[in-house]
């Protein structure tokens, strides 16, 4: 595989953003990551953005209205990705075979949401088909919610124990938070204060959920010649995968979910991991529910399938564990939709080239950025490396 790295990052505050418009908050993820990796726009061969579908964004072709002024795209090659959920991360793929497939040697890569000024619960409500799915699915909650309860009750754990599990993941990723600049929700929570949280669809609670969020990402990828050129720390794609599955909630596994177990096996074969627990030392995992968080570290190979709750109740994925997972709050606390995914993989790279601030993990050299979208049917993984 052509050796391609991420050679600058960038993102802006995230959460109710008001005070900026959606051209705006492009612009300065955009800016972030040139004044990181040092580049001028001039520099960057072809661009790829992406966000939510266009009712989520008020606008139709909302790429068309801060795709190319914002980006710097003009009289550059332009493409823009939209898989819902899994739309950073799509972006991430689009821009790395941009590069390695030898067309482009400097591309940027973007990813945006500006939820506070459109219907994003409403829009997410009218994925499912409307008249099989959509009368009991209410949107993203009941969706996950389905899958949340059937993955309590697949291996004879009490619904206690994986009802406190979660609750301490959402306890971690909020703590992390408070560390994490960009983070949108920034609040001291304890396992109580989950358990006793409102209902949004059992059995998931407020804070087993994240908010919506508005912000950007923005991420620039180069050849290897390049990459050398431009830093003397570029953060390499060691592998990536990607899946699909079918459309019909009923139709397959989401506990043991092979578009997720898939994505991460192609991902691992590629950068020549065989265990992922002791290979990886940190791991940006599309966690939007505490309960998914809990499933994608065994479709990962975290554990055996059956053993994350273990894994939480041993400090395992906690930020001074053995693998830490999501040390800049994760999904749970941050949600601009069509970045959301990006900024993984923005996180990932920070971490392995120790820009990551005050929630880096101290010598990581390898790091999992994951992506999950679609109405439930998408995930994706990229393995970065020092």
């Amino acid at each position: 595989m052509p050796k391609v790295a991420v050679v600058g990052t960038g993102q802006t505050e995230h959460g109710k953003r008001l005070d900026v418009s959606f051209p705006e908050l492009v612009y300065t993820a955009v800016r972030r990551a040139l004044d990181d990796s040092g580049l001028t726009i001039e520099e960057i061969d072809a661009v790829v953005t992406g966000s939510m579908p266009a009712p989520m964004e008020g606008v139709n072709a909302p790429h068309l209205y801060w795709g190319c002024d914002s980006t710097g795209a003009s009289m550059k090659p332009l493409m823009r990705v939209a898989t819902c959920g899994s739309t950073g991360i799509s972006v991430a793929h689009s821009a790395f075979y941009h590069v390695a497939s030898g067309m482009f040697d400097v591309v940027l890569a973007v990813g945006a949401e500006k939820q506070y000024e459109g219907e994003p619960q409403g829009t997410m409500r009218t994925i499912r088909d409307a008249f099989f799915l959509a009368p009991f699915s209410a949107g993203a909650p009941g969706t996950f919610a389905i899958q949340s309860n059937e993955y309590m009750h697949r291996y004879g754990k009490s619904e206690e124990e994986v009802r406190l599990a979660a609750a301490e993941l959402s306890v971690r990723n909020h703590t992390d938070a408070l560390d994490n600049p960009y983070a949108h929700i920034k609040i001291k929570i304890n396992v109580e204060d989950v358990l006793k949280s409102r209902i949004i669809c059992y059995p998931v609670r407020l804070l087993d959920v994240c908010p919506s969020s508005d912000g950007a990402c923005a991420i620039i990828f180069a050849s290897q010649d390049k990459a050398r050129k431009i830093t003397d720390t570029p953060a390499w794609v060691k592998g990536l995968g990607y899946c699909g599955e079918e459309y019909w909630l009923a139709d397959g596994d989401k506990v043991v979910w092979q578009s997720a177990i898939t994505a991460a096996r192609t991902a691992y074969k590629l950068a020549g991991i065989k265990n992922p627990r002791k290979e990886i030392d940190v791991a940006e995992v599309y966690n939007p529910f505490t309960f998914q968080e809990l499933l994608f570290y065994e479709c990962f190979d975290f554990c055996e399938k059956g053993e994350a709750v273990n894994l939480v109740k041993e400090g395992v994925v906690m930020r001074s564990g053995d693998l830490p997972c999501d040390p800049s709050g994760g999904v749970l606390c941050t949600n601009p939709i069509g970045a959301t995914a990006l900024v993984r993989v923005a996180e990932a790279a920070m971490q392995v080239t120790g820009k990551a601030g005050r929630h880096q993990i101290p010598d990581a050299e390898t790091a999992l950025a994951h992506g999950m979208g679609g109405p439930e049917q998408l995930n994706g993984v990229m393995i970065l490396g020092r």
